[in-house]
């Protein structure tokens, strides 16, 4: 049978009325509640650090924007999705600043509540003694020959020298005492510091720049926009206002571990530079090495890379001198084999070429041409000439370290040695290789919120320390006047946090009041 429906009146459970609804500033005090949770700030910290992870792993144009261009050439499918994402340039995406932004909003309403929690908790007398104090986790009980009210000072002065918080009733018959408010502290502190490290970042992604930019053995570099290969600033920095520096790159000298242990790893890596504070100051030689920058008025020139620039001599048809410069070739692996792109599309054919540059030949036919020392021993350049449109009149940008032969013919194949001439077929001219010189590529930067970030994160780590091992705890001690046994006293001690132990607290301020022994020994005697 089925029960009969409720009726007005009836007795029963009432119908569940349903919930008012939330309203506007209901639903925004709600919303505000989830994302100052810490729950959610942990999972924005996560989120975060996910999102940086491709930054770590694929190229960024801020840090080398020709690994970038490689990478796009080698993944022709993948790599624009890729770009149009943002995944080439992380940490100035809409979605990492999306992130970014949620945890530090999230952050600060998580922590200030918290900070005033922690200052009226601060200022809150212990508690009183609880009634049972053997119930405690730490706890004792014995007798004293004193008066209660000698047993409670002390008490009260062995805590306060052990830089307790105490709180004494005299009258009353008891002592209670705290400490480890450091520990919340810490744990504050450390919850602020990342606030500022998140504000240094900003900073300097709103009023730093970065640049990157190649310099061969004998030319310069002055700190202008146009003088950049690749160049990102903040929202609020203006290109016009860069520091007026130069430098020149006199020499750069790289040596290589020719032993069978690290055979190739690099034993020296510098950069002979003349720099000028501004056009009208006085040079200053300088070397700039691995983590060893030049600082010009705050900007920083970091040395991240080298490489190897064929020179070569192009003619035409006719004879005529058409290119004489040296060409930027890539490092491709550790021993420096490199490839590169020489264009002259004012040549009569136009002319290009890609390049393989090995700076110690090797060939074998299972692998063909390759380097087997990144040193310059044994060079030779090998070449693939083509005649022809280059697409350079198309309106699409090109990089300068791709050629596009889809309508250029091939004219043929050859290898160079320092000093060789190649006569190509079809009255297509010649190019000789004349020699080599070295290039490096250098970061530039300027960061105004690095040392701010540097500080926070130092406190960081002092404010995660105190949180780690400061222990929170109370103590208290109780006091029954006696007739002959003498004063019965009770100590015990409660921690607030887990798996923490306070028999050394409890054993020590005993010892102190004079234990003789224990209620639980004497009614075992």
């Amino acid at each position: 049978m089925t029960a009969p429906p409720q009726t007005r009146g009836s007795v029963g459970p009432p119908d569940e009325a349903p919930l008012p609804p939330l309203g506007s500033v209901g639903l925004l005090r709600w919303l505000w509640r989830q994302l100052t949770s810490m729950r959610t700030a942990l999972i924005l910290l996560f989120l975060l650090a996910v999102a940086s992870v491709p930054g770590s792993v694929l190229p960024q144009r801020g840090g080398n924007p020709l690994r970038v261009d490689q990478w796009l050439t080698a993944n022709p499918t993948l790599g624009p999705i890729l770009d149009r994402l943002g995944f080439f340039d992380v940490y100035s995406s809409p979605w990492f600043a999306a992130v970014y932004l949620l945890l530090f909003i999230s952050l600060i309403g998580c922590v200030l509540p918290r900070i005033r929690q922690h200052w009226r908790a601060s200022r809150t007398p212990p508690p009183p003694a609880p009634r049972r104090m053997l119930r405690l986790p730490y706890a004792t009980e014995f007798t004293s020959d004193a008066a209660p009210a000698e047993v409670l000072s002390s008490a009260e002065s062995f805590l306060r020298s052990r830089r307790w918080r105490v709180r004494a009733d005299i009258e009353g018959g008891w002592v209670a005492a705290e400490k480890g408010y450091a520990r919340e502290t810490g744990n504050l502190v450390f919850h602020l510091a990342l606030v500022v490290i998140l504000v240094g970042v900003a900073v300097g992604g709103l009023f730093g720049w970065k640049g990157n930019v190649v310099v061969r053995e004998g030319t310069g570099f002055s700190n202008t926009l146009t003088q950049y290969d690749a160049w990102g600033g903040g929202r609020f920095v203006d290109p016009s206002s860069l520091t007026p520096f130069s430098f020149t790159l006199d020499t750069f000298n790289v040596d290589f571990e020719r032993g069978d242990a690290q055979r190739g790893a690099p034993r020296l890596f510098e950069a002979d530079v003349t720099f000028r504070e501004s056009p009208t100051s006085d040079p200053v030689a300088t070397t700039i090495e691995v983590n060893e920058p030049l600082d010009v008025d705050g900007a920083k020139v970091f040395l991240v890379g080298h490489g190897y620039a064929p020179h070569v001599i192009v003619r035409d048809s006719t004879g005529a001198v058409v290119f004489d410069d040296t060409v930027v070739f890539l490092p491709q692996d550790g021993n420096f084999t490199s490839t590169g792109v020489i264009k002259i599309p004012d040549s009569d054919p136009p002319l290009g070429f890609n390049g393989l540059f090995l700076p110690t030949a090797d060939f074998t036919e299972e692998r063909g041409g390759f380097s087997s020392f990144p040193a310059a021993d044994n060079p030779e350049l090998l070449l693939a000439a083509f005649r022809g449109d280059m697409g350079l009149d198309s309106g699409v940008p090109q990089s300068v370290y791709t050629l596009d032969t889809s309508k250029m013919n091939k004219v043929g194949l050859q290898s160079l040695a320092p000093g060789q001439v190649w006569d190509m077929p079809n009255d297509s001219g010649s190019i000789e290789f004349v020699g080599l010189e070295r290039w490096a590529s250098f970061q530039l930067a300027y960061d105004p919120g690095k040392e701010v970030a540097l500080l926070a994160a130092l406190v960081a780590i002092a404010g995660l320390t105190l949180s780690l091992f400061v222990r929170r705890r109370r103590v208290w001690v109780k006091v029954v006047p006696g007739e002959e046994a003498g004063t019965l006293v009770q100590v015990a001690a409660l921690g607030k946090t887990e798996a923490v132990d306070l028999t050394e607290d409890v054993s020590s301020l005993a010892e102190h009041l004079g234990a003789r022994r224990t209620a639980h020994e004497r009614s075992a005697t």
